[in-house]
C-alpha cells in the first residue's frame, strides 16, 4: 500500500475509544488489577471530569515493586505533565511525539482536555503491520 494512504490518517482514525482510566487516588494494587484484567500497558489518570492528569504504566509498576502496593496511590508514581494529542491530530504528529520522547502511549483528549481515547505503539504496528503487506488484524476486545 503505498504511503500516500496514511497521510491523510488522523489519531481518531486509529485510537482506542473510551480507554480504561483510573484516578489518582487508587492504590497501586488497584491500577495493577485494572490493568491485568484490561490487558493493558498504559493507564490514563483523569480527574472527577474525566480531564487527563498523569499516565501510569506497567513499567511504573515494575519499578514500585515492593513498595507496598495497598499503601502507594497511583498519584504518588503516575507521570504529571503527560503529552496528550486531538483525535484530529495527523498520525504523524503522534507518532514524532512518540518518538521524539520515547513514550509507548498518548492520552487523546477533546478541547477541555477530556479523556476520549489512547493511542499506543500497539496501534503503530498495526498500520506497519498493513503497510508491509500484512492481513488486518482483529483483535479479539475489538469484536
Amino acid at each position: 500500500m503505498p504511503a500516500s494512504r496514511y497521510r491523510g490518517m488522523t489519531v481518531g482514525d486509529v485510537m482506542a475509544p473510551s480507554p480504561v482510566a483510573v484516578r489518582p487516588g487508587s492504590t497501586l494494587a488497584a491500577a495493577r488489577a485494572l490493568m491485568d484484567e484490561s490487558d493493558i500497558r498504559h493507564l490514563p489518570v483523569v480527574d472527577g471530569d474525566g480531564r487527563v492528569l498523569g499516565i501510569l504504566s506497567h513499567r511504573d509498576l515494575v519499578r514500585a515493586e515492593g513498595r507496598g502496593e495497598q499503601k502507594v496511590t497511583v498519584g504518588e508514581l503516575m507521570t504529571e505533565n503527560v503529552l496528550v494529542v486531538a483525535a484530529g491530530n495527523r498520525l504523524c504528529e503522534a507518532s514524532e511525539l512518540m518518538l521524539d520522547h520515547k513514550i509507548g502511549a498518548l492520552p487523546v483528549v477533546d478541547g477541555a482536555d477530556v479523556l476520549v481515547g489512547i493511542i499506543t505503539e500497539t496501534d503503530f504496528l498495526r498500520i506497519a503491520h498493513i503497510a508491509c503487506g500484512g492481513d488486518v488484524l482483529v483483535d479479539a476486545k475489538d469484536d
